[in-house]
């Protein structure tokens, strides 16, 4: 699995399609994207890591930076999207930050 994460708008999908060669609609079965979201809602985050593996590329956006939620919500969401990019990334065989379409490559190496 290539797990790629990094800021919204970033070129994530585009890199996976260009990774996978397909199309949007070949990615949509290949691949999962804002998985940040499904971390919020999960009572069991390894158990939601080991499923999300199951696909050849899983896509988040980073939710971590910036002004700290004032929300107790907000701010447990965004620590279980961090946990859950840590479980996703001992699972994956590579691991790519995307910034501005660019890649940088934090474990292993793209196909």
């Amino acid at each position: 699995m290539i797990f790629l994460f990094g800021p919204l708008y970033s070129g994530k999908r585009e890199l996976a399609m260009e990774l996978l060669r397909c199309d949007a609609a070949e990615l949509a079965r290949r691949a999962v994207w804002d998985v940040q979201d499904l971390a919020a809602k999960s009572g069991d985050l390894p158990a939601l890591a080991e499923e999300l593996a199951k696909y050849d590329v899983v896509i988040a956006t980073e939710v971590g930076g910036g002004v700290v939620p004032v929300s107790p919500d907000e701010r447990a969401a965004r620590e279980a999207a961090g946990r859950l990019n840590c479980l996703l990334a001992q699972r994956a065989e590579t691991v790519a930050r995307v910034f501005c379409g660019i890649s940088m490559v934090l474990k292993g190496e793209l196909p």
